[in-house]
């Protein structure tokens, strides 16, 4: 079936993903082996192994009530289980934000479900996944498909409380159902949902983000701020029997078209429920004019190219599935998203590891490549002298004495001024730290909690939240200054160092912090749209708004610890190629010294040492073919390059802020 495809591709990426962890594993004990290691490069190692490890694909589906995303999810992950899992029968099903991932700590499969009473407070869901007490846990047993149905009904379970009490909650009355009794609503039971399954995909690291309609997205800052943005891929569900709906544009304007850029073009359209139009009488021709016109209004009306609607019928699918049906399960459309899905998620996410990951570790790789030819080139060098020292050639060796001690001098006069560079980076490197320290940021958030805290109205949450990005703002454009003076500190040592050994350059690592203001622009920008749509000064707004800011602020927290340890690693790893590159010629050249020395004092181990030459020669050939298969291995392309899947994605700046190297 045509989830294989997806299941396949998943399955290559993750085989893909431990042929990396399994090389750069090797790596480290071939310098080790070589006498190469240091501690920058095992740190440098260390974080390209982690993000491996760690990393996830998540998927996120969002859309009103009622466009089916719960029952693509079904159709999608959950078919293998020959029923409807989560439920999505007619009406509001998905009540609450709810995610479906792999917890490999847990012994058994479960629900845990946050009351929705603990909206009242201030503290966030990310806060609240860590304080387990504060979470209703339901067993799952995966072997029992009706009792693991039964449970997931919960999911979408509803309590009566007062319209007073729901407004206090976050929801607007107007968009909650009638409770049957005067006064009184249905709100959802519950405030979010985590479901840990064994599932095949979920296992190798993909997580499912289910969301309710538009209510939830207003009054849930989370979702917005922190679980959609980080999300890779986004598909907003539409549905071919209501079109773009008012409801429909304003989830799109409000909290998903700004993501597009951020999610780097995996951001589309699934115009569900296209089985509304199948018409047996009118044929095959007439019906697919049909989808074909609603699928180019539908993208008009979006504003984007008809190639990112897909048009399917997630109910047909889902009995394709369970059926075995090839027929139906083609006419669902469901392989067209499911192959977009392979070509341009996995695909993106193959791109981001190649960047942040292998082009890094080859770099590292190249430059050790390069001194071990740089040994062998004085292990040749050494061979020569011993034929012309059998010749009696005594001149030769006091000259390449006098000049070995030349070069050793000058390496070392090198390496004092390196040092001295070092030391005047550090200082460097503390103003850079200084200018974000942490007791900076919490001066700021200290004045902004008070200010949460004593405003009556909205209008004074609004001016704190205002002065605390102006604030934040000033330390990064302050630090964007030093950073400066540092980047032509560090680009200056480097072009002596290139014009000193031209056949051996190194580029100079310079430290970038825009992608660290776009996304501090980013969230202030969100702060604005959310303070425009604030209306009134009621109790419920000023709730929602520290609620929201709250959220907001750990954000910008976030953002400054990520930056801080950028700042922190790039201060100390900025001259380590350099160093390196220096120690390892002043040792080379103390060893050369040391075996001439000898030479010229021994004449009767001249054959021996041709003997124990020729061995080391042999054996530094031996670590350059490791080297080179390991770098060959690494370049290896990723598994959609081999399988010439490739989709041009756009060139928007990925999570570090620079293109992907091709």
């Amino acid at each position: 079936m045509s989830m294989e495809r997806l299941d396949q591709q998943v399955d290559a990426y993750i085989t893909w993903k431990r042929d990396l962890v399994r090389e750069i594993t090797r790596y480290r004990g071939w310098l080790a082996h070589n006498r190469l290691s240091s501690e920058a490069v095992e740190q440098r190692l260390e974080r390209a192994l982690r993000l491996l490890r760690s990393d996830q694909i998540t998927l996120a589906f969002v859309g009103e009530y009622s466009r089916g995303k719960t029952e693509l999810i079904n159709g999608l992950f959950l078919s293998g289980y020959g029923q409807r899992m989560l439920p999505s029968r007619a009406g509001r099903t998905t009540m609450c934000p709810t995610e479906l991932f792999y917890d490999p700590r847990s012994e058994r499969s479960y629900i845990r479900l946050l009351p929705i009473e603990t909206r009242l407070g201030d503290t966030s869901i990310a806060e609240l996944k860590r304080a387990p007490r504060h979470w209703l846990n339901i067993a799952l047993d995966p072997s029992d498909a009706d009792n693991m149905a039964q449970a997931f009904t919960q999911v979408a379970a509803t309590k009566p409380m007062p319209v007073e009490q729901a407004i206090q909650l976050g929801f607007h009355p107007d968009m909650l159902e009638d409770a049957g009794k005067p006064g009184q609503v249905l709100v959802p039971a519950w405030r979010h949902a985590l479901v840990n399954i064994d599932h095949p995909l979920l296992r190798q690291g993909l997580r499912i983000l289910d969301t309710p309609g538009l209510n939830a997205l207003g009054s849930e800052p989370e979702l917005t701020l922190s679980m959609l943005p980080s999300a890779q891929a986004i598909i907003f569900m539409l549905s071919a029997d209501t079109g773009v709906t008012a409801s429909d544009m304003d989830i799109w304007q409000q909290h998903i078209r700004q993501l597009d850029d951020q999610a780097d073009g995996n951001l589309f359209a699934v115009l569900n429920k296209i089985d509304v139009l199948w018409d047996d009488l009118a044929g095959g021709e007439a019906v697919d004019e049909a989808i074909e016109r609603m699928r180019r209004s539908t993208a008009q009306q979006l504003g984007v190219g008809p190639a990112d609607v897909l048009p399917l019928s997630a109910k047909q699918a889902l009995l394709a599935h369970v059926r075995g049906d090839r027929a139906l399960l083609a006419r669902s459309r469901m392989p067209e998203l499911e192959q977009l899905l392979c070509d341009r998620l996995i695909a993106h996410k193959e791109r981001l590891l190649e960047q942040r990951v292998v082009c890094q570790v080859l770099a590292l790789m190249q430059n050790s490549q390069q001194v071990l030819h740089q040994r062998l080139e004085k292990v040749d060098e050494h061979r020569k002298l011993l034929a012309s020292h059998q010749q009696d050639n005594g001149r030769l060796l006091e000259e390449l004495t006098a000049r070995t001690r030349q070069d050793h001098a000058l390496h070392h006069k090198r390496l004092l001024g390196l040092k001295t560079n070092q030391r005047l980076l550090k200082r460097q490197g503390d103003l850079l730290r200084g200018a974000v320290r942490a007791e900076r940021l919490e001066e700021h958030l200290v004045r902004l909690r008070r200010t949460l805290r004593d405003s009556l109205t909205t209008l004074g949450i609004n001016l704190g939240i205002l002065h605390f990005f102006r604030n934040v703002e000033t330390d990064l454009g302050i630090l964007e200054q030093e950073v400066a003076l540092a980047n032509k500190m560090v680009a200056a040592i480097y072009q002596r160092h290139n014009q000193d050994n031209p056949l051996h350059g190194i580029d100079a690592p310079l430290l970038r912090i825009e992608p660290f203001q776009r996304e501090l622009r980013n969230l202030q920008s969100k702060a604005d749209h959310f303070r425009l749509r604030i209306r009134t000064l009621l109790t419920e707004q000023r709730t929602l708004s520290r609620r929201f800011f709250g959220t907001l602020v750990q954000e910008v927290i976030g953002l400054h610890q990520r930056l801080r340890r950028e700042v922190a690693q790039w201060s100390s790893d900025a001259l380590t190629p350099l160093v390196q590159h220096s120690l390892e010629q002043k040792q080379q050249l103390e060893n050369h010294m040391q075996r001439l020395k000898s030479l010229a004092t021994d004449s009767q181990a001249t054959g021996q040492r041709e003997q124990l030459l020729e061995r080391y020669r042999a054996e530094l050939e031996q670590q350059l073919a490791q080297a080179s298969d390991m770098i060959r291995l690494l370049r290896r392309p990723s598994p959609v390059q081999r399988q010439g899947k490739v989709v041009t994605l756009p060139t928007a700046a990925f999570a570090a802020g620079e293109r992907t190297p091709a």
